[in-house]
């Protein structure tokens, strides 16, 4: 009785496996290269991350005036908080200007709402500072320092069943 030889079922074996060694080293660089190519043409979600992002300011995205108050209403939505200027087509949570000079009113028209506008470091508003009102406490401010500012926004709802607080970033751009 002759034995087989152990080199017949490692063969095939072998074979597979330099073949999937070499899939891999002709693969990967091109997964890198289209990984790479991904992350570089990315861009931030963030107006204020542009380089110039007064040019985003027009006549359809700026609210108010220093003659006119710009009025801002914050609530809490399903999944979000949302600051929607009242602005004709404006969308929660979207980009608008004001000029220096006016003065912002942060509101809540939703019933049981409290909110918080939290400019981070630099307040662009005079006076500085969180903005904290509700649906029975609208906040004015002024617009004063010129610049592209990320807000946070919580909303609350008193006696929700779903989670009554929530976030959102806003952007706002006071013009020069």
């Amino acid at each position: 009785m002759t034995q087989p030889m152990a080199y017949d079922m490692a063969q095939p074996m072998s074979n597979l496996r330099h073949f999937g060694i070499r899939r891999a080293v002709l693969v990967l660089p091109l997964v890198l290269l289209v990984g790479s190519a991904a992350g570089q043409s990315k861009k931030s979600k963030y107006s204020c991350d542009e380089p110039n992002p007064q040019q985003l300011c027009n006549a359809g995205n700026t609210c108010g005036s220093p003659a006119m108050p710009c009025e801002v209403d914050v609530k809490r939505t399903n999944y979000a908080a949302s600051a929607t200027p009242l602005i004709p087509g404006a969308k929660g949570n979207s980009l608008f200007c004001v000029r220096p000079g006016t003065t912002v009113s942060w509101k809540s028209a939703s019933k049981n709402t409290g909110f918080v506008v939290d400019p981070s470091e630099t307040s662009p508003f005079d006076p500085g500072g969180a903005i904290i009102g509700g649906s029975d406490k609208a906040v004015s401010v002024v617009a004063k320092t010129s610049g592209c500012y990320k807000l946070s926004v919580g909303a609350c709802v008193s006696g929700a069943l779903n989670g009554m607080c929530a976030n959102a970033n806003t952007e706002i751009i006071i013009t020069q």
